[in-house]
């Protein structure tokens, strides 16, 4: 039995869990004290290179959200109508395993080539991919900031999909949704703190998409939000070393050959 069991329904918890995890991880980051020893860009970078100030990108991630509501409503409608009739059996832990890990699989798929199209098409990359670019130095609340059609195609359309291919039962994509989006503001979050678990067991983390995020790297590591597989397959994976800036925090460089 889960906690919300009988007070609100897991299509609800599935639309609107995700956005309130949202902001409360965000949140978590952008309250903390500035942690310069262990920052990705210094404050002065951050303030000198992002194009668009923190109002407008909580505006831009509330409309995304929106949007996001809306079409997770219309999907667990369908989904539910078609139905068996009568409460829903959830599957066994292992199979729910199973299903979140193709999940996962399946959104890394339909990602990676979204946002590969995105800047290798110049039409796209000028008129909607570039408005995330538009945060040289990644933070947490800028996870989903986003052009309103790249939020409806990229992570809307690719949680939808991810969802449906699984077969995950409503109350596992609560699960699965929240996980994604705190894996996506953790990647976005700038900061390179010792024990953090995402650090440890995904090879796609902070350091990795920081790197897509400047200016050298835009051409690499498109793979988003969990495993770095089809960069490696694709030749679009660049390495990259964490070096130790001499005034405090860490620069996460491409390799030289």
């Amino acid at each position: 039995m889960v906690l919300w069991e009988g007070y609100i329904s897991d299509e609800s918890m599935g639309t609107f869990a995700p956005l309130v995890v949202y902001w409360l991880y965000a949140g978590f980051y952008q309250l903390l004290p500035p942690l310069d020893k262990y920052r990705l860009h210094s404050r002065t970078e951050e303030n000198e290179k992002n194009l668009v100030p923190l109002r407008s990108v909580i505006k831009g991630v509330l409309l995304q959200q929106f949007v996001q509501a809306v079409v997770a409503e219309l999907l667990f409608l369908v989904t539910s109508k078609a139905s068996a009739p009568g409460p829903t059996v959830q599957p066994s832990l292992p199979i729910q395993v199973v299903q979140f890990i193709i999940a996962m699989l399946v959104m890394d798929t339909w990602q990676y080539f979204v946002h590969r199209y995105m800047h290798q098409n110049k039409f796209l990359y000028r008129h909607i991919h570039s408005q995330h670019h538009r945060l040289v130095v990644p933070y947490a609340i800028g996870a989903l900031y986003n052009h309103p059609l790249e939020g409806l195609l990229l992570d809307t359309f690719g949680g939808a999909i991810s969802f449906l291919i699984s077969g995950m039962t409503a109350r596992t994509a609560v699960f699965f949704f929240c996980f994604a989006v705190i894996k996506t503001v953790d990647d976005h979050c700038g900061l390179w703190l010792p024990g953090n678990i995402f650090h440890l067991l995904f090879q796609n983390n902070t350091a990795y998409h920081d790197i897509h995020h400047q200016l050298q790297g835009t051409k690499f590591n498109y793979s988003q939000p969990f495993f770095s597989i089809w960069d490696r397959l694709l030749g679009t994976y660049v390495p990259y070393t964490l070096v130790k800036r001499p005034e405090g925090g860490f620069e996460a460089r491409l390799k030289k050959d």
